[in-house]
């Protein structure tokens, strides 16, 4: 779902996680205007794969209220320590987890697609580690899901990103809703261009959940953000497009260190290696 949200036009088109009776989860794409089907389901291919574009099905539905319908199929979601749940969750969420709120109507992504799950289980695993990331910077931030869960468990500053203006504004808002603004610093801009993302570098940690193409464009810029034992964790790819993306960084001096497959989608753990000083002879 992250993926159809961050692709389609948030002007003419709304996306949305439906939990069916069956207990599947179904994703629903709402658009102003009735849409070229075509193009709905070669976007669909491309991110979920053709089986999936054949079963898109479309309709015309009455008004409804999208806020409360959204809230009701969303449930909390359990990522290694953290906890996403909206708003109508807030007091069943056990003591020993770490919550993040977050409510469905806001979109850009609601932390329950394998992406965001995948890049949630790899951060816990790196605040386990002897050295925890002084520094942390989310590409393509969203609803601030990521940037939110590392700004907690790490306690440290946090650089979030991301194009749309919408969801600049939203990530700060639930940077203020989680209790963690003060440290979360949201800008807007395309990939690794706005000014401060260059002024703070480098990085321990870059976070990057978005599509295998801006993924492969930023390989270089990102190796030059990042300092010596810095993790790169990237998502958005589907797992056959995760070679592609791990080619493209290694040839910029990443290694892969981890690989996490969830539902189809994978989410990789890169890094930089420390440089080797010259023994003298």
């Amino acid at each position: 779902m992250d993926a159809l949200a961050e692709t389609l036009d948030t002007e003419e088109a709304a996306t949305a996680l439906v939990a069916e009776p069956d207990g599947r989860w179904a994703v629903e794409l709402t658009f102003s205007h009735a849409p070229d089907a075509d193009a709905v389901r070669d976007l669909v291919a491309q991110v979920a794969g053709a089986g999936l574009a054949h079963a898109v099905t479309f309709s015309t539905i009455r008004e409804r209220d999208w806020v409360k319908a959204s809230l009701a199929g969303l449930q909390p979601v359990t990522a290694g320590r953290f906890v996403i749940h909206g708003r109508h969750d807030r007091d069943r969420i056990g003591p020993n987890r770490m919550a993040i709120e977050v409510e469905a109507a806001l979109a850009f992504g609601t932390g329950h697609h394998a992406t965001t799950r995948g890049c949630l289980i790899a951060l816990d695993a790196l605040v386990k580690q002897s050295k925890r990331p002084r520094s942390t910077l989310d590409i393509g931030t969203g609803t601030g899901v990521l940037a939110i869960a590392a700004a907690k468990v790490l306690r440290t500053p946090v650089l979030a990103s991301d194009i749309d203006f919408t969801a600049v504004k939203t990530a700060r808002e639930n940077a203020r809703l989680n209790a963690a603004a003060a440290l979360i610093d949201v800008v807007q801009g395309a990939g690794l261009t706005a000014p401060r993302i260059r002024a703070r570098a480098p990085y321990d940690l870059v976070l990057a959940n978005i599509l295998l193409a801006p993924l492969k464009q930023l390989a270089a810029s990102m190796a030059r953000v990042v300092r010596p034992g810095a993790r790169v964790v990237l998502s958005g790819l589907l797992t056959r497009q995760a070679n592609a993306a791990i080619a493209a960084y290694r040839a910029h001096g990443l290694a892969l260190e981890r690989r996490i497959e969830l539902d189809g989608w994978t989410t990789l753990v890169l890094v930089r290696p420390a440089w080797r000083g010259l023994s003298a002879r």
